[in-house]
């Protein structure tokens, strides 16, 4: 069925930090595709992590750092409105927020990433500060059931992501 979708009334939820809205649902065999509006709050960052799900980013508006593997090594790239950040399946890559305003992106990816991030969320606006440790153990236990990879605190360390920025 064909539709005109409603940004207005899209299932939006919090994801340790980030918030994702779905433009188009997460329903049906894991390769379907599933369009996702996401937005990074200032100061925040998305760990070093990896899934066989390829993800591209379209920026809105804001600006971000995304780390991106080379045969060199790891190197922060700033994105910006109408730039496309493209992470093939299996990439390690994390988003960093510097600025003091949101990063708002459209991400195209699978329903299998969508399904994951649904069953992790809770509804915006329901958590404040920083997530929970309950709720990292939570992640991190699905993130395992769905084969993601997700780097260790001294990992991130060393591509220059901290607690809090």
């Amino acid at each position: 069925m064909t539709f005109l979708v409603d940004p207005g009334t899209a299932e939006t939820i919090e994801v340790l930090g980030p918030t994702i809205q779905y433009l188009t649902a997460p329903d049906g065999g894991d390769d379907g595709p599933c369009v996702m509006r996401g937005t990074i709050p200032p100061g925040v960052v998305v760990p070093l992590h990896s899934h066989a799900d390829p993800e591209t980013f379209l920026m809105l508006s804001g600006e971000l750092e995304g780390l991106a593997m080379s045969p060199e090594g790891f190197a922060w790239i700033p994105v910006g409105p109408g730039d496309i950040f493209h992470v093939p399946g299996n990439a390690k890559h994390a988003w960093r927020n510097p600025s003091p305003e949101p990063a708002v992106t459209i991400i195209v990816s699978t329903t299998r990433i969508g399904r994951f991030f649904r069953e992790l969320g809770t509804p915006v606006g329901t958590t404040a500060g920083p997530p929970s440790d309950d709720a990292i153990q939570r992640f991190l236990e699905a993130a395992e059931r769905y084969g993601y990879w997700n780097a260790t605190p001294e990992e991130n360390a060393a591509v220059g992501l901290h607690p809090g920025g």
